[in-house]
C-alpha cells in the first residue's frame, strides 16, 4: 500500500488542455473517487499515475517517492480497465496468476495467491472456466483478482463497472467496498457515475475540462457544493438553481426573481445589488396546499420514481422539482404552496458558493 500525491499535473493534447494544475492527496488505506463528465479528464489522470502517459509538467509521488522516472511496471501499480482485458486462451486461473508468472514467482506461491484472491472475491469454483464462459459480473471480479492477486501499492480502476447492468452494478459495488474494508488498500477510482462516487468513495474528486472543482468527502460535496457544477452534477433529481438579485433589507437579505421573492437570511458577505444564483434541492422543499407559506407553485407533472414522487412545477415561468411523499395525491394543475427554509439554501455568486 502506498500514499499518492500529485503536485501541479498538467496535460495538453493539441490545443485543448486535458488537465490543469491537478493537486492531489490520497492517504495510504483511502478509497478515493474521481467524478466529472466524459472528457473531463478522468482517465488522462488515471493513466499518468500508472506511468501509460506522460504528464507535460507535475510529479507524481508515491509515499512522497517521485515515480515519474520509472516505467510502469516499475512503479507497482494495478490497473482495472472498463473493457476486462481478459486474455481468452487462458483459464480463469491462469488469467489471475499472469502477472506473477511474468514477475517469475516461485509456481506454488502463485497457485497459493490464486487462490486466495480467488476465494476474497467468490470466485473459487470458475478457476477451470475460459473467460467466454463467464457472466459479465464474474468477468470483472476476474479483471479485479487479477490486480488484487499481487498486492500492488496502489489499485486504480477505470470506470470498471460501466457495462454490467443496473442490479448486478449495484452487488458488485457492494462487494468492491466490502473488499475495501477487507484489505484497506489504496484505491483511486474513475466513474461518471455520482451513486458509485458517493457511495464508495472516503473521498470524491470533482473534476470539469481538466480541472478540480471541489475535494472532500461525500456529504460535504453534496451538502456545501463549491460552485454551481458541482451543485447540479451531484444529486438526482439535479439542484433548482435560479437567477435573481440579492437586496439588503436591513440585517437580512432578499432574493429577488422577475417571478417571485424570497428571504435569504444573513449572509457572509455584503451582496446588496449583485446579482446571485439561488439554488435549493428538490428534497429540501416541503410542499402542501397551505395557506401562507413562502411561495405557490403550479404542477405541469408528476414522475413516479418508486420510493417517491417528484412533482415537476412552476413558479411563475420559473421551473421548479420538488420531492413528495408515496402517497401524495397532487396532479397536474394543482396549486402547491411551498415553504423555505432559509438554512437549506445555497447561494453562488458568479457560480461560485458564498455562504
Amino acid at each position: 500500500m502506498a500514499s499518492l500525491t500529485l503536485k501541479e499535473i498538467s496535460k495538453r493534447f493539441g490545443d485543448i488542455d486535458a488537465l490543469s494544475a491537478v493537486d492531489l492527496h490520497v492517504p495510504d488505506g483511502q478509497f478515493c473517487v474521481l467524478l466529472g463528465p466524459s472528457g473531463c479528464g478522468k482517465s488522462t489522470l488515471l493513466q499518468i499515475i500508472a506511468g501509460l502517459e506522460r504528464q507535460d509538467q507535475g510529479s507524481v509521488l508515491l509515499d512522497q517517492e517521485d515515480v515519474d522516472h520509472l516505467s510502469p511496471r516499475e512503479r507497482d501499480v494495478a490497473m482495472v480497465f472498463q473493457s476486462y482485458a481478459l486474455y481468452p486462451h487462458m483459464t480463469v486461473s491462469e488469467n489471475l496468476g499472469f502477472g506473477l508468472r511474468m514477475r517469475r514467482f516461485p509456481k506454488g506461491e502463485i497457485r497459493d495467491k490464486v487462490l486466495e484472491a480467488a476465494q476474497l472475491l467468490g470466485i473459487e469454483h470458475l478457476l477451470d472456466r475460459k473467460p467466454g464462459q463467464l457472466s459479465g459480473g464474474q468477468r470483472q471480479r476476474v479483471a479485479m483478482g487479477r490486480a488484487l492477486v499481487r498486492r500492488p501499492r496502489l489499485f486504480l480502476l477505470d470506470e470498471p463497472l460501466s457495462n454490467l447492468d443496473a442490479q448486478l452494478r449495484l452487488n458488485v459495488r457492494l462487494e468492491l467496498k466490502q473488499l475495501h474494508r477487507q484489505i484497506r488498500t489504496t484505491i483511486l477510482y474513475v466513474t461518471h457515475d455520482q451513486v458509485e462516487a458517493m457511495t464508495l468513495g472516503d473521498q470524491v474528486v470533482v473534476l470539469k475540462e481538466g480541472q478540480m472543482r471541489q475535494v472532500g468527502d461525500p456529504e460535504s460535496i453534496y451538502n456545501r457544493p463549491a460552485d454551481t457544477f458541482v451543485a447540479t452534477f451531484v444529486g438526482s433529481p439535479v439542484m433548482n438553481l435560479f437567477k435573481g438579485k440579492c437586496v439588503k433589507e436591513g440585517k437580512r437579505f432578499r432574493f429577488l426573481h422577475p417571478d417571485f421573492s424570497l428571504h435569504m437570511g444573513s449572509l457572509s458577505l455584503d451582496m446588496d445589488g449583485h446579482e446571485v444564483e439561488l439554488g435549493i434541492r428538490p428534497e429540501d422543499i416541503e410542499c402542501g396546499k397551505e395557506e401562507k407559506a413562502d411561495l405557490k407553485a403550479e404542477i405541469a407533472m408528476m414522475s413516479n420514481v418508486g420510493a417517491d414522487q417528484y412533482i415537476h412545477a412552476r413558479i411563475g415561468k420559473a421551473p421548479v422539482t420538488l420531492r413528495a411523499p408515496k402517497n401524495a395525491t397532487f396532479c397536474a394543475g394543482d396549486i402547491v404552496t411551498i415553504p423555505i427554509d432559509t438554512r437549506k439554501l445555497h447561494i453562488f455568486h458568479e457560480g461560485q458558493r458564498i455562504n
